[in-house]
């Protein structure tokens, strides 16, 4: 790479800019020739700023045949640049359509520029008709199509709150798809990329659907950078953020791959966000650099009425239906995480020779990202003063202050509207579980023993925290219920679980808006 250092490629999408312009390119075309070779018509689902319009560009610029821009990649001395094809690349990702008029008028400009650049005149007027006629006066001219679709979900996704304007979308994008099939003969490759799989739009049905990557083992690191490529490519990069932090290479490793990598789709390759790691060593300071860019706004107003926790903050099971088509009139909020990136495969296993998945989130950016948008969606403490509130509070766990706890918590819990108010354990039990993740701590919720069910355990070097949540409706009985939950947690005996351990006990009490904490001494010291 010599000695000075190759521009970091921070949203660049053309692939063409990339090597013309001295950036640097991870090289994934060992991947591509693969992909091209194994079959014709194929789908990928990955999350927002994962490098899908890179991939999709340099697709392009494969089958255009710009054989100088491949020069010392994998592929150069492997493909056969005498021959190329004409590609129809339609990017739905660029603009945001609110009307079904406007997608129609965006599809037919990008076929009409297309035609042009091949000095095609095309005679229909509508969108899907005028598809077909590109194709086959492209056919007529050159031979065999090349389609690339990037982002064909996302007029969907834009209006998934718009009932009336998403099937809009829908229909018009089942109308345009449907083209695909008819024209199977005339085509030499498709690939189309988005976040999300939704039935209706005719690329997932019938005859000629194209080939799901998304959790195919083959092409699971197609996008992100694998452990290899990071220290690779990145090295130059990395002693300098070393040098910068003040840290050794080995701690610096650590401190990435916490942060930034933990993403799978076959639950044994693992690879780094492109974003995040770019703008780290752009930056050189470790922060959270997707969550702004990268969540759909979509998943936030779902979640504001699907906040299911557990399924969140908790390792989840699910078969093969992750990566499934759904209708956006009833979306589920576990494979819709998935495919959006806040979860990811931590784990495959076969159970009666079917695939079973344990979900889990990837990695430090997005939980502490994901758990303080979730605190704001529970109790509407304003995003820009939870950092303080955080450290406050973690300050007052580990001090085993509870009466500042108390406090902090109170001042917490007052932000939620009178009318979201939940008389309800569970509720509470929620909020706390939240607060003790977004504190950064390794949390396990509803731990069963032979005894019982713990409400949380979380664990800190050598001591464990056994937590007890009680909640009534009655304000006066707030003493006698942190005394009761302390109490089961002893006469259960919990802490047998966790002998190894310095064992410490919170007791949490939750009555109306008010909230009292009470730690107990060491009961037993580590064997």
């Amino acid at each position: 790479m010599g000695d000075k250092l190759q521009k970091l490629p921070l949203s660049i999408q053309s692939f063409e800019d990339l090597r013309t312009n001295n950036y640097l390119y991870v090289d994934k075309t060992k991947e591509m020739l693969e992909l091209i070779n194994s079959g014709k018509s194929y789908f990928l689902s990955r999350p927002r700023r994962f490098g899908k319009s890179l991939l999709v560009s340099t697709l392009e610029n494969l089958f255009l045949g710009n054989e100088e821009l491949f020069e010392d990649l994998y592929i150069y001395d492997k493909w056969d640049w005498s021959e190329s094809y004409p590609v129809i690349r339609i990017d739905l990702g660029g603009r945001t359509h609110r009307s079904g008029e406007k997608l129609k008028n965006s599809l037919s400009i990008f076929l009409t520029k297309i035609a042009k650049e091949h000095g095609i005149g095309l005679e229909y007027d509508d969108y899907d008709d005028k598809f077909g006629e590109l194709i086959e006066e492209l056919v007529s001219k050159y031979g065999k199509v090349v389609v690339l679709v990037d982002e064909y979900d996302k007029p969907i996704l834009d209006n998934v709150s718009y009932p009336d304007v998403r099937d809009d979308m829908k229909e018009i994008l089942h109308d345009f798809y449907q083209i695909l099939k008819s024209q199977d003969d005339n085509l030499r490759f498709v690939f189309i990329t988005g976040v999300s799989k939704f039935v209706g739009t005719s690329i997932f049905s019938g005859l000629n659907s194209p080939d799901d990557l998304t959790i195919d083992k083959e092409f699971s690191t197609i996008c992100g950078y694998t452990q290899s490529e990071l220290e690779y490519y990145f090295k130059p990069y990395m002693n300098n953020l070393a040098k910068e932090v003040n840290i050794s290479m080995n701690e610096l490793l650590i401190g990435i791959k916490e942060w930034y990598n933990g993403y799978s789709w076959d639950g044994r390759n693992f690879v780094y966000n492109p974003q995040s790691t770019l703008s780290l060593f752009r930056k050189n300071e470790f922060s959270n650099y997707w969550f702004k860019t990268g969540t759909p706004t979509f998943l936030l107003e779902l979640l504001k009425i699907k906040t299911d926790l557990n399924k969140v903050l908790n390792k989840v099971e699910a078969g093969s239906e992750i990566s499934d088509s759904y209708d956006p009139d009833n979306i589920p909020i576990v494979p819709l995480m998935f495919q959006s990136g806040y979860l990811t495969i931590g784990e495959k296993e076969i159970v009666e020779l079917e695939p079973n998945y344990i979900l889990t989130i990837p990695n430090k950016e997005v939980k502490s990202s994901l758990v303080k948008y979730l605190l704001n969606l529970c109790v509407n403490y304003p995003l820009d003063d939870i950092s303080s509130l955080r450290n406050r509070m973690r300050r007052n766990f580990l001090n085993k202050d509870g009466g500042s706890l108390d406090d902090n918590l109170r001042e917490m819990i007052a932000n939620v509207p009178y009318h979201l108010h939940v008389d309800e354990e569970k509720y509470y039990h929620t909020i706390f579980l939240v607060w003790l993740n977004l504190l950064g701590f390794e949390i396990d919720g509803e731990v069963s023993t032979d005894k019982g069910r713990m409400d949380a355990v979380l664990i800190i070097d050598d001591e464990a925290f056994i937590i007890e949540i009680k909640f009534s409706g009655d304000e006066d009985k707030i003493d006698v219920l942190v005394d009761e939950a302390l109490g089961q947690i002893k006469d259960k005996k919990y802490y047998e679980k966790y002998l190894k351990y310095d064992v410490s006990f919170l007791g949490v009490a939750f009555a109306d808006k008010e909230v009292k904490c009470k730690f107990s001494q060491n009961l037993t010291k580590k064997k």
